[in-house]
């Protein structure tokens, strides 16, 4: 596979493992790397995402404020560790206001694909269903449509065309906490009608038993697609988010090649069992190097904070090859 510029990234943000650690993903040693409160406004920042822009980087996160309304805010970074986001929530210009009215927003992810930066999430209209906007320079922001009908999560666009075709990963759910879920994906010529549905894969057991969700927009590889996502199970005292990673087919992404059997990350430390809704890693973003194989993962932490954990691609396919 020749270098993607998309995976060229000379100043990824980046921590060597711990010598004192053996695990394929390892954490920030100042994590996190938002505080709930970075911002006047903010009662949280999580689960939020990032990508390379300009010399630094840009982001959409998913800001909780006082009121406990759910937004996304803008954000800037020169390294990747240190960000300077809005107050105010991003304001989209919508050429049809009737898409315009939304009950919250949240879980964003971000991929460059073609000219511009898509942006999908979770938006409040008359239920959870999935919002897909644009924007070419993080200053204006144009919300296109609502991608399929409620109740829908997860939407996750992969970073070029397939057959031809936008292709997203999404995950069907209900109006509440939703007890089930597995991941779909969904096909469209023009990013506003979406068909062509396939199913991709389901729940199973431990970790994952609950239900499953796609998270960081997925990297291509030689191998396939390399899918970070999210699972969770049902303990006794609620649900618990980890994450974890399966190996997609290039031309059939819906095609499961490898898929690996034990959690990749899942809530250890103090960040990611306390706070607003304990026991959550929440993964939304993945930032890879090519010639270096870092990956830098933004992950919310109890769906509170935001943090990053990091791995080496060549690593991680071989403990796909070892545990799947």
């Amino acid at each position: 596979m020749t270098t993607n510029s998309i995976y060229h990234i000379p100043n990824l943000p980046w921590e060597e493992r711990p010598s004192t650690s053996s695990d394929v993903i390892w954490r920030y040693s100042q994590n996190p790397i938002i505080p709930r409160d970075l911002i006047p406004s903010s009662n949280s920042i999580f689960n939020s995402a990032a990508v390379p822009f300009g010399a630094g980087f840009a982001g959409v996160f998913r800001c909780d404020n006082k009121k406990r309304e759910m937004n996304l805010n803008r954000g800037f970074s020169d390294n990747g560790f240190d960000w300077r986001l809005d107050n105010d929530p991003i304001e989209w210009l919508c050429d049809n206001p009737e898409i315009g009215r939304y009950q919250y927003r949240y879980d964003p992810r971000v991929v460059w694909l073609e000219d511009r930066y898509w942006v999908t999430w979770c938006n409040g209209y008359h239920g959870p269903t999935i919002g897909v906007g644009y924007t070419y320079d993080f200053e204006q922001f144009h919300f296109l449509e609502n991608a399929l009908l409620p109740f829908n999560r997860n939407g996750v666009l992969f970073p070029r065309r397939i057959n031809d075709k936008y292709v997203m990963l999404n995950r069907p759910s209900d109006n509440g906490h939703t007890p089930f879920g597995d991941i779909y994906l969904s096909q469209s010529k023009d990013m506003i009608y979406w068909g062509e549905h396939r199913y991709v894969m389901g729940t199973r057991g431990g970790w994952e038993s609950t239900k499953i969700g796609a998270g960081p927009i997925p990297i291509e590889t030689a191998e396939g697609w390399l899918m970070i996502y999210h699972g969770v199970l049902t303990s006794c005292n609620g649900f618990v988010y980890a994450f974890g990673a399966a190996l997609l087919d290039l031309d059939e992404p819906w095609k499961v090649i490898r898929r690996g059997e034990p959690y990749l990350l899942a809530p250890q430390t103090l960040y990611e069992c306390v706070g607003d809704v304990p026991n959550v890693a929440f993964p939304c973003a993945a930032l890879y190097d090519e010639p270096t194989q870092r990956i830098a993962i933004y992950y919310g932490g109890a769906d509170t904070v935001t943090a990053l954990a990091f791995c080496k691609m060549d690593e991680l396919l071989d403990w796909l090859n070892t545990n799947g």
